[in-house]
């Protein structure tokens, strides 16, 4: 018997989950017969049954059950995998997780740590990432070469706050900034010739305003804290910005309950405003949602309201600066014929689609009576 490096043998196996979804009986049998090591430690034994783990990288057992045959070879009896036509197709566990794909893209510390996203790309693993700057230099140069050599396309890097010293090196390579929000920083590179097709980050804020009108007609309006010189004095609805993961709806409600401390119900969103270049070249979304009130005790946020009340919905719709401007005039139109059962809002509707299997909300308008006119005036 001939024994060689394991690391050697082990490169020959990495090298063959890379290049193939299956690899040949007779590959490994061969190395089996012929080689053995801490990698491989299949003994030429006829007649003997042994259960090696073939270890091709770290986080990653192979495991494979072999008997003696007439030719003096051994072969795989059962495995984690299938065998057919002469050919073992290998699966793997990685963290705890099954799988049947080759590409594992963490060999021996040559290649970070990284997954296939559904388009061809990476996603790097950001809690294996060298903490070392110098090791992250040339294991990242090395990645983006074998990657390349793969036929990847995008590569994804996430860095956390504690890795910014990493950040440099990775821009000097050739990744840019995609976004950011305060844990972290998204790099992304594109490997092959000609534009990039990775999708931009979000284009869009959304902010929503709650219309809350009680059974006396009045209005529930705040005065902001801060706000532009244009609009100290004006009493206005409550607003603000939708959370992530957060519904529309939803996001009307907290807000009307963390300005005022009223409670409210959804009813329609009764209107939406698209405006660009509002906040660092972004554009915004602002959804206008009629709520119902569930309670009347007006309790204020200190740090944001510097008043709120009930108003009559007369004087609410004179005030100067609603009146001077066609956006708000036209805003309050809308919703006192809503108030009138003369318009129609969008309702929300809790729908599956078979596209992406998660459930959203769609809003669309709802007519219960034909004679029912929902267009707007």
């Amino acid at each position: 018997m001939i024994s060689l490096d394991y690391r050697a043998v082990s490169r020959v196996m990495e090298m063959k989950l890379f290049e193939s979804n299956s690899v040949s009986v007779s590959e490994i049998a061969h190395l089996g017969r012929t080689y053995s090591g801490p990698f491989l430690n299949f003994k030429n034994i006829l007649g003997v049954k042994f259960s090696p783990q073939i270890c091709a990288c770290k986080g990653i057992v192979l495991k494979v059950t072999c008997t003696s045959a007439s030719d003096n070879t051994y072969l795989p009896e059962k495995a984690i995998g299938s065998i057919g036509q002469g050919k073992l197709s290998l699966s793997y566990r990685i963290n705890g997780t099954n799988g049947t794909s080759s590409r594992l893209y963490c060999s021996d510390n040559r290649v970070l740590h990284a997954f296939d996203d559904e388009y061809g790309g990476v996603i790097v693993d950001p809690e294996r990432l060298p903490a070392n700057p110098n090791a992250f230099v040339s294991i990242l140069h090395a990645s983006l070469s074998y990657w390349k050599k793969m036929g990847k396309k995008g590569v994804w890097l996430k860095l956390k706050v504690e890795q910014s010293e990493l950040v440099p090196i990775a821009v000097k390579e050739g990744f840019q900034y995609h976004h950011a929000e305060r844990g972290y920083l998204m790099l992304t590179y594109w490997i092959p010739e000609g534009p990039c097709l990775l999708p931009d980050n979000a284009s869009h804020q959304v902010g929503v305003g709650g219309f809350v009108v009680n059974e006396k007609n009045e209005v529930l309006v705040v005065q902001e804290k801060h706000c532009a010189p244009a609009s100290v004095g004006l009493w206005k609805i409550p607003t603000g910005f939708v959370l992530e993961s957060e519904e529309i709806f939803s996001g009307a409600i907290r807000e009307v309950k963390e300005e005022t401390g009223i409670d409210t119900e959804f009813v329609e969103v009764i209107a939406f405003r698209h405006a660009h270049n509002v906040a660092f070249e972004k554009s915004d979304l602002f959804f206008i949602c009629m709520l119902r009130p569930l309670s009347t005790q007006i309790i204020i946020d200190d740090l944001e309201i510097q008043a709120a009340k009930w108003m009559p919905l007369v004087d609410f719709v004179e005030q100067p600066l609603i009146q001077e401007d066609c956006m708000f005039k036209k805003i309050i139109d809308i919703c006192i014929a809503r108030l009138g059962e003369c318009y129609c809002g969008l309702s929300a509707h809790k729908m599956v689609s078979k596209f992406d299997g998660k459930l959203s909300s769609l809003y669309y308008n709802v007519v219960q009576n034909q004679d029912f006119n929902c267009g707007a005036s």
